[in-house]
């Protein structure tokens, strides 16, 4: 009786380890960390296998351009405040494909940069206003999985304004990997960065 017991014990210790261990390998957490890795090897196919762009993209310029009340505080002077933004979306769509594809292949912020962007307005220079250069990422916040879908949120540092913001990921499963569809609270956290830019300037 007692070696059936310690069987039964070592078989779902067994199946719990692989069913971990499967977990980790094939996960949306593993997945991001593949996208991250394309672009640390400049692997634009590796890199699009785990992140849809044209579908991140569009969303993004989608967020963004819904946010045009709140840009100019980021943005001074800008485009955004004259309304042209709400016109230029499937361009924009299209330069931000561009500049995500160019940073993966040569890993250059200037050569993303360097893109093609109608009339000068760059979707991804305004998403740097909340993940700029001395953001740091933290680590996975939280992973939600139901079905065939996944958030995932990622925390990183905002240290000028002394704080943390979370991207949270859409992903969807496809078999043996998953890949971001969605960036889902982009307007959300450019509003918090306008609040906190604002409270910076108020505070000088």
């Amino acid at each position: 009786m007692k070696k059936t017991i310690l069987s039964l014990l070592l078989i779902g210790l067994a199946i719990g380890a692989y069913l971990y261990y499967k977990n980790l390998t094939t996960g949306p957490e593993y997945s991001l960390l593949q996208a991250a890795k394309a672009v640390q090897d400049h692997d634009p196919a590796a890199f699009e296998r785990y992140v849809d762009v044209s579908s991140v993209t569009s969303n993004l310029v989608d967020q963004v351009t819904a946010q045009s009340s709140v840009l100019g505080m980021l943005n001074p002077g800008g485009l955004a405040m004259k309304g042209a933004l709400r016109l230029l979306k499937p361009q924009l769509a299209q330069a931000a494909r561009q500049e995500v594809q160019r940073y993966v292949e040569t890993g250059s912020v200037e050569a993303a940069a360097a893109a093609p962007k109608p009339m000068g307005v760059s979707v991804l220079g305004v998403v740097g206003k909340v993940v700029g250069p001395d953001s740091r990422f933290k680590g996975v916040k939280y992973t939600h999985e139901e079905g065939e879908q996944a958030l995932v949120g990622l925390e990183f540092t905002q240290p000028r304004y002394d704080t943390t913001l979370v991207l949270e990921v859409k992903m969807r499963d496809q078999g043996d990997y998953w890949q971001a569809t969605e960036i889902t609270n982009t307007g959300d956290i450019l509003k918090q960065v306008a609040r906190l830019e604002k409270q910076r300037l108020v505070g000088k």
